[in-house]
């Protein structure tokens, strides 16, 4: 049995296609915004990353130049309480293509609207990880971006944010999403 808004099927999700009421428009647009935003971040880092748009990666380090998208970040934290751990990650292959994948795929669903579920888990994996490594945090004891956008990511998912300006009320809809509800 599957639960979506606090109701449940035997059949899958419930998407509750009724529009949303005036007095919560407001809020919807603001969720709206800030998904399409987010991911436009995600997907920003993502393209200037593989093709050295010359922003935070000069063309000579780009991932198609052979570059490591995650090495600069990850050998700065060198000095950091787990600089060690995840400073033996910079530059593996494995760990370069599990960020890109990442980037491309978080930015690519918050910017359509579909797979918030998925989106938040990963892209809140990544911020918290991301938080992990630049501890201790310069300028905040405890709190930084990281966990913030990681915050965001999970409220756009509990808050179907996907329906408004994006696809997510169709999504809900795809025979593969109500087999697999986790995808929504």
């Amino acid at each position: 049995m599957a639960t979506t808004h606090g109701r449940s099927t035997a059949t899958g999700p419930v998407v509750d296609a009724t529009p949303v009421p005036a007095d919560r428009r407001p809020a919807a647009y603001a969720w709206a915004i800030t998904r399409i935003g987010l991911g436009f971040i995600f997907l920003w880092a993502f393209l200037d990353k593989t093709f050295g748009l010359g922003f935070s990666t000069p063309a000579e380090r780009a991932w198609l130049n052979g570059g490591s998208p995650t090495t600069g970040f990850l050998k700065g934290t060198g000095d950091n309480a787990l600089g060690g751990v995840f400073g033996a990650l910079a530059g593996q292959g494995w760990v370069d293509w599990l960020f890109m994948l990442g980037l491309l795929g978080v930015g690519t669903a918050l910017i359509l609207g579909i797979g918030l579920r998925v989106a938040a888990i990963a892209g809140g994996l990544m911020m918290v990880l991301m938080w992990a490594a630049a501890l201790p945090l310069e300028t905040n004891p405890v709190l930084d971006d990281h966990l913030v956008y990681a915050v965001v990511l999970a409220g756009l998912a509990l808050s179907n944010a996907g329906a408004t300006w994006g696809l997510g009320a169709w999504w809900a809809t795809t025979p593969l999403v109500r087999r697999l509800p986790v995808l929504l």
